[in-house]
């Protein structure tokens, strides 16, 4: 162990893709949505959800050659569900992953669905120590866990550290479900947007929000407010799954929000990408509820209970989602030249599936995670996508 470390303060200029940073007794917690948005709707599972830094990094140019973190997470466990993975956390040098690191103590939370009851049992922080890093000046990034709440207590070097330069890059904003928060991803730099980024050699803002990609205008009004070179909303699994509305607020509701987004980003690159092919709810509304026959047996798995027959009195599944989210963006487009379409089906459809299956029949793996990565990448970065950089 050094004994010269070197304590410097988490401030937000060291922190890349919270909007909002909150002091604790602690230290610091890094959100995903300001302060205000937050106290328009108190609902729990949003509350924990954009608190999961996921696309959250601590960003330091350093010449230091051993880093140490001091954090406390904050755990969910489900009564009579199998206990989720813990947290990782990924060391980027220059770019490149260099290692991972969990910590242990941390908060745990215990749900019981059954009663709605909640009990919370207090730990302490831990500590992740990443040693033997280039002695030369460098880009060092410490990508915070993307399925747990992590605040931070401390930060350690032993040498200097300073904020990585912002502007250096594009900066790319993005909404979506749990599938972008990084779902049954290993590790936060093994989510599918992250993957995206680096591969278009951009900076990332994640707002995927686990089961809260719900067409909220008061997320619409963040993403409006939040300084953004290109955007994307990726629209419609929770709004099956929840059941939440009926196509007739669908399609009004998906206007406002793009509306809402154009007020402050007029010209931007907008991409509206509809779901990803997921076989029960294709064609079955919501709403989704775990598979008891799979829990039964240790196994988290999702069903859809709708029926569907009641598509036709309006109600959403994921077939219906896609073609209305072609026709709106088509109709838009014709006065906005900056609105793009992105089929979910050519990132992954029913082929995909029959070769890597969604394991809960909802959420991607680490392997497909990468495989939408890159036909979001192909489809987005390249000279004639989208998000191609005419900057030259």
């Amino acid at each position: 162990m050094t004994s010269t470390w070197i304590t410097t303060p988490i401030s937000t200029d060291l922190l890349r893709g919270a909007l909002d940073v909150q002091r604790t007794a602690r230290g610091v917690l890094p959100h995903r949505l300001p302060a205000w948005a937050r106290a328009q709707y108190t609902d729990g599972q949003l509350a924990m959800v954009e608190a999961q830094p996921a696309g959250v990094r601590l960003a330091l140019r350093t010449r230091a050659t051993a880093v140490e973190l001091d954090a406390l997470p904050t755990r969910q466990t489900y009564t009579g569900l199998p206990s989720r993975p813990v947290g990782v956390y990924d060391l980027l040098v220059d770019g490149h992953l260099t290692d991972q690191a969990s910590v242990t103590g941390g908060d745990t939370v215990t749900v019981d669905m059954a009663s709605g009851t909640a009990e919370r049992r207090p730990g302490p922080p831990g500590t992740i120590r990443f040693t033997g890093l280039p002695d030369r000046l460098k880009d060092v990034e410490i990508w915070l866990p993307h399925n747990e709440t992590t605040e931070l207590v401390a930060l350690r070097t032993d040498a200097p550290v300073a904020p990585v330069p912002v502007g250096e890059r594009r900066v790319w904003l993005h909404h979506g479900s749990s599938i972008s928060q990084g779902s049954n991803a290993t590790s936060p730099t093994a989510t599918w947007p992250v993957v995206a980024a680096s591969l278009g050699g951009i900076d990332l803002v994640n707002l995927g929000f686990g089961g809260s990609a719900l067409l909220d205008p008061f997320t619409a009004r963040t993403m409006r407010d939040t300084p953004a070179d290109l955007i994307s909303v990726k629209i419609g699994i929770n709004l099956v799954n929840a059941d939440l509305m009926r196509l007739r607020a669908f399609t009004p509701a998906v206007h406002g929000f793009l509306d809402t987004i154009r007020e402050g980003h007029p010209t931007t690159p907008l991409l509206v990408v509809s779901p990803i092919y997921c076989p029960i709810h294709e064609d079955t509304p919501g709403p989704g509820a775990f598979d008891l026959v799979a829990l039964a047996t240790g196994q988290v798995r999702f069903r859809a209970t709708g029926d569907p027959a009641e598509r036709a009195s309006g109600k959403l599944t994921l077939g219906v989602i896609r073609d209305e989210l072609a026709r709106i963006t088509a109709q838009r487009a014709a006065g906005d030249p900056n609105l793009y379409h992105l089929d979910g089906l050519d990132l992954y459809g029913a082929a995909d599936f029959a070769e890597l299956p969604l394991p809960d029949q909802l959420h991607p793996d680490t392997a497909t995670h990468r495989r939408i990565a890159e036909r979001f990448a192909k489809r987005a970065f390249t000279a004639d996508g989208p998000f191609a950089d005419r900057s030259s």
